[in-house]
């Protein structure tokens, strides 16, 4: 993502406001750009803000209890939402404690405005009680930064940051605010839209015709077409185009874990998603295809494994927004810098008007379908519950209507695997940046923003712990989103990984004592009780070993109408198939 922008040569129809405070300006700012809720932590920086956020009833500001769980939370409003995020901490500490949020915005192109204090102005660069570099500490994990010098500068500023996170390829972006430019009064001039020196960060390219009806002529000569869908669908908003032109082309669709939802996945034409663990069958069509059609994704390396062998026999299609993800990870054919809703809506309309005719690709429908009937995914019976059937029977009992998020480790692919996602924004998964801790925080931001919906963060036991905190935040703040803990006693996907490539030495992977591991079998060394930290909290909790007691305890944590935690006790010796090693290439897919 570029940054460096310059300043706005004018404002058109600017509206000039009652003179106030810095702190109003920034709570005036916020009301104009739509944001009705903040996560926000207080700090000697940022007392100000919270002060002048105070006088006001139209945003709801949310404390959390860490400022990582308050700007995971920001990114789960915003990843259920396509709103942008809004979340808050003061300098120093509480401004680092934001990094892995932004960072994490970063990787899944997700928009976010992360507002710091900053100390007194005077005292930048002095090594002042606090105080951190945050401006230049989080450039290269954000789409643009500002520290705000002038109290003048504030609106533009703000105008300016909603403008940059949610267009284009959203991204995070940081407003650093000395206290002194928060106490600061003035007559604010407000700028009714923005207007940048630097076309690129305004303009917005369109495919064109010419490239449009290239790829229609690379279908109609295809005879294994694939369709690659990433997130991009989902931040465009073109997952109905997209399912009208895999229809009306008849190509089959493989998503990435980022772009889950964008294509129904109870549609024949779906293939689920692709990858390290993903399906069997969209790994191999992918690598069989001779067209691939790659719509608002990156050739991420958890996806291509290999790239110098990753969809040899294909030509390739890349239609993205963003040019500089262009023959980065993998050269292809033919790059199309396109906002990828106008690009698809436009190929449907070229479909029509000149009666496309698909090619005749029934074999290769054949073969995806013998390929799904016999490697699906699947799991193995057991006398104990396994984590697939937890989350096969989550998704029975919602009937898929659910908001889903997760943490990082197999309990995230699991999710990804067995429940189905049929619409776009229900899978919420740190999935660039990989951040443990990011499941719970991220359902208190997606029930905020979506109060009549089922979510359910689907944890493990490592993940959980790491936010556990903001289990006050949802009793305080009156947030009914569960969890939905598979509790092997072990960071299960480093364990995967020891018992795959390590001989199974396990080097601090156990969770609880390493003499006496916890287990379905030996109940009573689990560790910690969830249940009784959870009551500590005010919070309802529920743990469940036997397997005949699993629908009773799901059906048990949906019904109730407050936050809840659910601690189903599984296996440690599971492991999440098929898996492409790192690195390596679909010839050497591990399916059992």
């Amino acid at each position: 993502m570029k940054k460096n922008i310059t300043a706005p040569a004018a404002f058109p129809q600017a509206e000039i406001g009652r003179e106030m405070k810095g702190a109003d300006c920034v709570v005036e700012c916020l009301i104009r750009e739509g944001v009705d809720v903040i996560f926000a932590y207080p700090g000697g920086a940022s007392q100000e803000l919270h002060q002048s956020l105070a006088r006001t009833d139209k945003i709801r500001v949310i404390l959390p209890r860490h400022e990582q769980g308050g700007s995971f939370a920001a990114e789960g409003y915003a990843r259920a939402t396509g709103k942008v995020g809004v979340c808050m901490a003061t300098s120093g500490p509480g401004a680092t404690n934001l990094v892995s949020a932004i960072a994490d915005a970063y990787m899944d192109s997700i928009p976010l405005v992360a507002i710091t204090g900053q100390v007194f102005s005077k005292y930048i660069g002095k090594m002042a009680f606090q105080e951190t570099d945050f401006y230049g500490m989080t450039l290269p994990v954000v789409k643009h930064s500002y520290l705000a010098m002038d109290v003048k500068d504030l609106p533009r500023i703000f105008k300016e940051a909603f403008y940059l996170a949610r267009s284009g390829r959203p991204g995070p972006v940081v407003i650093d605010i000395p206290k002194d430019v928060q106490q600061g009064k003035f007559q604010p001039v407000f700028p009714a839209a923005v207007e940048f020196r630097s076309s690129y960060a305004t303009a917005t390219q369109h495919a064109t015709d010419d490239q449009l009806t290239h790829v229609l002529a690379l279908i109609a000569e295809a005879k294994r077409p694939v369709l690659y869908a990433g997130g991009g669908i989902i931040s465009a908003g073109a997952h109905r185009e997209l399912r009208a032109f895999a229809e009306r082309t008849n190509v089959p669709v493989a998503t990435t874990l980022m772009g889950l939802g964008a294509f129904p996945e109870s549609h024949p034409l779906s293939m689920q998603w692709f990858g390290m663990h993903g399906s069997a069958y969209g790994n191999w069509a992918v690598d069989q295809s001779d067209l691939l059609l790659c719509f608002g994704a990156r050739f991420d390396d958890r996806i291509t494994g290999d790239t110098n062998k990753f969809a040899t026999r294909a030509r390739i299609v890349h239609v993205d927004i963003d040019a500089s993800e262009h023959n980065k990870n993998k050269r292809v054919q033919l790059p199309i810098v396109s906002d990828v809703k106008q690009a698809l809506a436009r190929l449907n309309e070229l479909v029509a008007a000149h009666e496309f005719a698909p090619p005749d690709t029934e074999p290769w429908h054949a073969q995806i379908a013998t390929w799904k009937q016999e490697h699906p995914f699947r799991f193995d019976e057991s006398k104990h519950i396994v984590p697939q059937e937890a989350v096969a029977m989550l998704f029975e009992l919602t009937k898929g209507d659910a908001i889903i998020t997760t943490g990082v480790g197999q309990h995230q692919m699991w999710a990804a695997q067995f429940y189905r996602f049929n619409e776009p924004r229900r899978y919420i998964s740190s999935l660039g940046l990989g951040a443990m801790g990011f499941g719970y925080p991220a359902a208190l931001g997606a029930k905020v923003a979506c109060p009549d919906k089922q979510v359910i963060d689907i944890d493990g036991d490592g993940s959980f712990m790491m936010n556990i905190q903001e289990l006050a935040t949802a009793k305080i703040e009156k947030i009914a989103a569960k969890a939905m803990i598979l509790n092997n006693q072990h960071l299960g996907m480093v364990v995967q990984w020891e018992d795959r490539f390590y001989g199974s030495v396990r080097g601090n992977t156990i969770l609880g004592d390493e003499t006496n591991v916890g287990s379905p079998d030996n109940p009573d060394a689990l560790y910690p009780d969830f249940v009784k930290i959870a009551e500590g909290f005010g919070v309802k909790g529920r743990q469940v070993i036997k397997k005949s007691e699993l629908r009773a305890a799901v059906q048990e944590m949906l019904d109730h109408d407050g936050p809840y935690v659910l601690d189903v006790v599984v296996p440690y010796t599971e492991h999440v198939l098929p898996m492409i090693p790192a690195g390596r290439s679909v010839n050497e897919m591990l399916l059992k």
